[in-house]
């Protein structure tokens, strides 16, 4: 062995077998990514394409079609249809042949490489210095996420031209270098997009005073020569419009994402909405600009374009879905002193920004004026209060480190086969874990009620054929208890009423509960428990695809009697008070008692005391006597649901490991943190299950 050492061979070789091996990985997770991103091009191509002529590219349609706007000898805005500016219109007029000839095809694609473009400018953009990694992941990454981004999305459906001022900004910031060729770039996206004049700003503020200048002189010479060319059009446009004001669709829509439209849905009008709109809007572009040229300065140039595009999104009258990517591109801020803490902000844009906002948030009235205008308040929170560190902060490339419990010894020598989902002693971030269940239980909605084709309709005469097979299953196996039970409760008001309320509220009260306490007294514990009912949750949503299934209260011909949602018409297609909130047959498995059981053996598991454990494994079996007894769910469907919780449970033992047996008995990975991230480390840490012990970085 020493002479081994000594010749270094055996080293030299370990060392290049490692290296090799770092290095393939890599190229494999950049060669998936790329091909990740192509899937992504191929499907938006074929989503727009496969929709019947006159469904889609319903703006280009409008401005170039046989009776398009800039067809039109008279004003351009005489129908209010054309949203561009006047230079816009003067610049699509001479293409209206060309366009009509090759919409679709032409413009799709068209689209698709400049938001290819778009990602490779991003990916160069980035904050210097990168690893190796980052620079080889980062370009394919970010085409991905803007793929799949609702701006991305809406510009491709609607045929429109937003992605042409924000590769123009980005170009003349980050590729250009002359400043002349900068100042002119900036200028046309901003003779296209007005707001964009707020550039001007964060160049003359940052030092680039002669591009600023560039500009205004580009911005200017353009909308003259517009103005000389069509003065009607101008006219129109920059005075009785107030540029743009009132184009396009209703100013309280949705779609508006910008400050004024959010004054309107909330009912304000007339001067007062106006004053407010110029007194808040000032407010957010002078803030947003201060911070922009504060971290441009910083070296975070593309953090600080993100942000004075937000702010630009905000002071805009009309700021349609489709010229919302600035909010994508603030997911380079770096957010929070912690580790854990890191994944928030760009998480919570990601999720902004590809998701409807009813599935960021629960469909209550409460939280209508939040859903409504998800975009816009994360483009005034970027662009006015979320604390970005600056690359001198300590906590910039060395934030304080993630706490791991020691491994816990395996039967198997590949499990865990996911080594990265260490037992963390610490909590996670709580806002993070309220995001993305939220999302991920609105995600499993959608796909429980798309199980039977997205109508129960679809799915009924399949799901009674499945509800007799469960029925002949049962009687062969003498468990065909359900028409007893029923009637046996219904005749004693009281336990009906018990079962009834059992049924309609512990469903979601105890998991959440058990959840709650887990991340509060034992944080070990909870990413474990999470991790098995999310198994188990997906692997129910693949039984409900798979075999959709009519419950006891709606096969016709049982007898059995709904005790919760009231007496069924079975004359009609759809029938029954929630048929038009989820899937009815979704019943198999049934999470109403697989969720159940996982709560009755977690506490069963972790809880200290007896008879806390035995109080926990009296909730399944309550939840199973109030589904048979109400006619929701089959005997079998609990066979069913203990199945996919074990199946949980399996595979959090397979991905994650064992599960710690004691929170305070372990020990962290040994690893120190560097820098002064490391150095503060103890205080940071406070609140945490167990102590601190030379933490190992995340």
């Amino acid at each position: 062995m020493a002479n081994a050492e000594h010749s270094g061979r055996p080293a030299e070789a370990f060392g290049a077998t490692a290296a090799d091996t770092a290095r393939t990985r890599l190229r494999a997770a950049r060669l998936g990514l790329w091909l990740l991103a192509a899937v992504l091009a191929v499907r938006q191509v074929a989503v727009v394409l496969g929709t019947p002529r006159g469904e889609r590219l319903t703006d280009l349609e409008t401005w170039v079609g046989p009776d398009g706007v800039l067809h039109v000898n008279g004003s351009l805005y005489d129908s209010t249809r054309f949203t561009g500016t006047p230079f816009g219109g003067l610049v699509l007029k001479p293409l209206t042949r060309a366009a009509e000839q090759a919409l679709g095809w032409g413009w799709t694609f068209g689209t698709l490489l400049l938001v290819a473009a778009l990602g490779l400018v991003v990916a160069r953009a980035l904050p210097q210095p990168v690893t190796r990694r980052t620079a080889l992941l980062a370009a394919p990454v970010t085409i991905s996420l803007l793929m799949l981004s609702l701006p991305v999305r809406n510009t491709l459906w609607l045929g429109q031209t937003s992605i042409i001022p924000v590769l123009l900004v980005l170009l003349g910031c980050f590729v250009v270098r002359d400043w002349r060729a900068a100042g002119v770039l900036i200028g046309l996206a901003a003779a296209l997009q007005p707001t964009v004049l707020l550039f001007a700003a964060l160049l003359w503020f940052t030092g680039r005073r002669r591009a600023a200048a560039a500009t205004g002189a580009s911005f200017t010479a353009v909308t003259v020569l517009a103005w000389a060319a069509m003065p009607h059009d101008s006219y129109t446009y920059w005075v009785h419009h107030m540029a743009g004001v009132g184009l396009g669709g209703e100013a309280d829509a949705l779609a508006n994402q910008s400050l004024h439209g959010a004054l309107l849905r909330l009912g304000l009008s007339g001067p007062l909405e106006i004053g407010l709109f110029l007194s808040l809007g000032a407010a957010v572009a002078a803030l947003g600009v201060r911070r922009a040229v504060r971290y441009a300065r910083d070296g975070q140039l593309l953090l600080a374009v993100a942000l004075t595009g937000c702010a630009a999104i905000v002071v805009s009258p009309t700021t349609w879905q489709h010229q919302l990517l600035w909010v994508l591109l603030a997911v380079v801020g770096r957010v929070g002193k912690r580790a854990s803490d890191r994944y928030v902000w760009p998480v919570a844009v990601i999720l902004v920004m590809t998701l409807p906002a009813k599935m960021m948030l629960p469909n209550m009235a409460a939280l209508y004026p939040l859903r409504d205008n998800a975009v816009l308040l994360a483009a005034v929170a970027a662009a006015t209060v979320v604390p970005f560190l600056p690359r001198t902060s300590p906590y910039y490339r060395a934030p304080v480190p993630t706490q791991y419990a020691q491994p816990v010894p395996t039967r198997w020598r590949r499990v865990p086969l996911l080594p990265v989902l260490k037992r963390v002693l610490t909590r996670p971030n709580l806002l993070l874990e309220l995001l993305l269940i939220r999302v991920t239980y609105a995600a499993y909605q959608q796909v429980r009620l798309g199980a039977t084709g997205g109508t129960n309709t679809g799915g009924r005469a399949r799901a009674e054929a499945h509800g007799r097979q469960i029925l002949d299953i049962e009687r062969f196996l003498h468990i065909d208890i359900e028409h007893w039970a029923n009637h046996a409760v219904v005749k004693v008001g009281w336990l009906r009423d018990f079962f009834d309320f059992y049924y309609e509220s512990f469903h979601f009260v105890v998991p959440l509960s058990v959840l709650a306490l887990l991340y509060w007294r034992r944080p070990v514990d909870y990413r474990w428990a999470r991790a098995s009912l999310g198994f188990a949750t997906l692997l129910a949503l693949v039984g409900f695809w798979l075999y959709p299934l009519a419950p006891p209260r709606l096969m016709p011909n049982l007898g059995v009697i709904d005790t919760v949602h009231g007496v069924q018409d079975f004359s009609k297609p759809d029938y029954g008070t929630l048929t038009a909130l989820t899937n009815q047959y979704a019943a198999m498995p049934s999470l109403h008692f697989g969720w159940s059981l996982w709560c009755g053996l977690v506490i069963a598991i972790v809880a200290p005391k007896w008879w806390m454990k035995a109080l926990g494994l009296l909730h399944p079996f309550f939840t199973v006597s109030a589904i048979v007894a109400t006619g929701n769910h089959w005997v079998l469907d609990a066979v069913g649901g203990a199945l996919v919780v074990g199946g949980g449970f399996g595979l959090s033992y397979l991905f994650m490991g064992p599960r710690a047996r004691s929170a305070t008995a372990t020990a962290t990975l040994t690893a120190p943190a560097e820098g002064a991230a490391g150095a503060v480390k103890s205080t940071e840490s406070a609140g945490s299950a167990a102590p601190e012990k030379n933490p190992a970085p995340s």
